[in-house]
């Protein structure tokens, strides 16, 4: 098998999966409990919840956990929605949003608010200048990811942040999905930031929210104590501990495994350069995703076509609606482009061997759903 779909989710490690199953058999209190069982429980939680903001850079009281980056993306754009209309119901964020902020924001849309998107520059980037131009005396939030999941744009958070923080009222969210575990972030530059564990060899069903302390949301789930008064439910430990595992493992060997990742992303671009296809994927992208356009080809017939070689590739995001990439078409305003794309998306683990086959294959495949028509 050669799985070239990272971005969309990642194969847990073994040793967050041996975390998983430890806690799961020795630390089977409820972490709200108040005898020995579940006070271990809770002990190992905090432990757990030490390291990851030690690892971030933020403060333990800062993290929210949460079921992943798309509950995370709610609470926060709800969250913040809710509590703050009172300052006024105007929103700014950007065409590059994955559906979890997209749907949130149509959804506040639907009940008065107001809603923005920046300009883009011709790499994707956001137009600072639009940006400052857009926010308003009723602006209370703009939602900004770091990196784009389809064509891996990466935006400058620091300079976004300066924009944003001219008006001290205008709260600043980004999706951090896409970078953690491919570059370090710097979340001084944000009040708000998501993330997802599936993203760096870790469990599915967790994640979190980072919320500075000077910064409240409106919970969007209540109802029963927690590790924190912003997301109710039982806490789950035995995810808890395995996020840390898995971030800790993410961070090791950090500069080297960057080097193997821009190695091979260079290897891709270099073995493509003489097949009939569009690289929509540029310089300002981070290199663990490259995104494809080719005529003619359906890209979800491109991608069958290669999972009966054992292949595997997104065509859109594995949340995204629609019958074209939305991020591709923002970044080329080309819908022919935008509806005929696939993202390769890679991590250290990828060998040129496996870049050969795909190469290979894919080169065949051009040429023979081509002749066919498909």
């Amino acid at each position: 098998m050669i799985y070239l779909d990272y971005s969309a989710t990642t194969p847990v490690a073994e040793e967050v999966i041996e975390t998983y199953a430890k806690v799961c058999r020795e630390f089977i209190g409820n972490p709200n409990s108040m005898h020995r069982l579940g006070v271990e429980a809770k002990k190992l939680i905090d432990a757990s919840t030490e390291q990851i903001a030690s690892i971030l850079g933020v403060k333990k009281d800062e993290i929210i956990y949460t079921s992943g980056a798309s509950e995370a993306n709610n609470l926060a754009v709800k969250g913040v929605a809710q509590k703050y209309q009172n300052r006024g119901r105007h929103i700014i964020t950007t065409e590059l949003e994955h559906s979890s902020i997209i749907a949130p924001v149509q959804y506040l849309q639907r009940h008065g608010f107001e809603v923005d998107f920046v300009k883009l520059d011709e790499n994707g980037l956001v137009d600072l200048d639009n940006l400052r131009e857009l926010i308003r005396e009723d602006t209370i939030l703009v939602s900004i990811a770091s990196v784009n999941s389809e064509v891996g744009v990466h935006q400058d958070l620091k300079k976004i942040s300066e924009v944003v923080r001219k008006n001290p009222k205008v709260i600043f969210h980004s999706d951090v999905t896409q970078s953690i575990g491919k570059e370090v972030v710097d979340f001084s530059c944000v009040d708000l930031a998501s993330m997802s564990c599936q993203k760096f060899f870790g469990m599915k069903g967790v994640g979190c929210l980072i919320k500075k302390e000077n910064i409240t949301v409106e919970p969007i789930i209540h109802g029963g104590k927690s590790t924190t008064v912003f997301r109710s439910g039982t806490p789950a430990t035995p995810l808890i501990a395995s996020f840390a595992k898995a971030l800790r493992l993410a961070y090791e060997n950090f500069d080297e495994k960057t080097r193997k990742v821009t190695e091979i992303h260079d290897y891709l671009l270099d073995g493509l350069k003489d097949l009939p296809v569009m690289i929509n994927s540029n310089c300002h992208c981070l290199p663990n995703m490259v995104n494809i356009s080719f005529k003619n080809i359906k890209p979800e017939t491109m991608q069958h076509a290669l999972e009966e070689y054992d292949i595997f590739v997104s065509t859109q995001t594995a949340c995204s609606t629609g019958d074209y990439s939305k991020a591709v078409y923002a970044v080329t305003r080309d819908k022919d482009r935008a509806g005929h794309s696939i993202r390769v998306s890679l991590s250290y683990k990828t060998t040129k061997e496996e870049i050969d086959k795909f190469v290979e294959v894919f080169g065949k495949l051009l040429e023979s759903l081509n002749i066919r028509g498909e």
